[in-house]
């Protein structure tokens, strides 16, 4: 009964610490975005052309780089998606904000010219399903665009990885810290045009080529 107590408080104070992370996400990631993120995201978004769909906007971090694009932005968190619509508002490029889930995204085949999604694939329940959709929304010779973090290469990181994900999947609103997303995406069937790796391997940013 003892045992069962503790792990009941524990389930509980992991849940209030995610609830609390997802409130509090922009003040909690800020000297990582400012001192490393910053200028990944800029690159990445900046090769963004025509009608852009973003997949997993957050908080909208990403709406300062757009230029001269269309953006429709989805995101199913309610707390993220109030404060993504509150920085649409005062954006240089056209974003429009809405609900949506990337395993089943709310539009027609070839839709967009670039997809995009920066830190999603680690957190969405099947991370297959949702890279077939952005595959199947994005028009023949399109672009996919992604910064993740992804499983390491060296095992004893990648061992380390496999033992702190259950306990990070709770504390960072479902994040898991080692999945394959390179490995992922090639079983797709893309054209991998480049990958950059950032600080020591464990972030990359993916161009890709749709295939159609």
């Amino acid at each position: 009964m003892a045992s069962g107590k503790i792990t009941s408080i524990w389930y509980c104070a992991m849940n209030r610490w995610s609830k609390g992370f997802v409130q509090y996400y922009d003040r909690l990631m800020g000297p990582l975005e400012q001192k490393r993120f910053r200028r990944i995201r800029a690159e990445l978004v900046g090769k963004a052309s025509g009608n852009v769909l973003e997949v997993g906007c957050g908080t909208g971090i990403n709406f300062d780089f757009y230029k001269n694009v269309r953006v429709t932005a989805i995101e199913p968190n309610p707390i993220f998606r109030k404060i993504a619509l509150e920085r649409a508002s005062s954006t240089l490029a056209e974003v429009h904000v809405i609900e949506g889930n990337a395993e089943q995204l709310p539009f027609t085949n070839h839709t967009f010219d670039t997809v995009i999604g920066t830190l999603i694939l680690c957190t969405i329940p099947d991370p297959v399903q949702a890279i077939r959709e952005m595959k199947r929304v994005c028009k023949p010779a399109g672009t996919l665009l992604l910064f993740e973090h992804v499983r390491h290469k060296n095992i004893m990181l990648a061992t380390l990885q496999d033992v702190m994900t259950p306990i990070w999947k709770k504390v960072c609103d479902g994040c898991h810290l080692n999945r394959d997303t390179i490995e992922l995406i090639r079983e797709e069937g893309f054209e991998i045009v480049e990958v950059k790796t950032y600080l020591s391997s464990i972030f990359v940013t993916i161009e890709i080529r749709n295939r159609g």
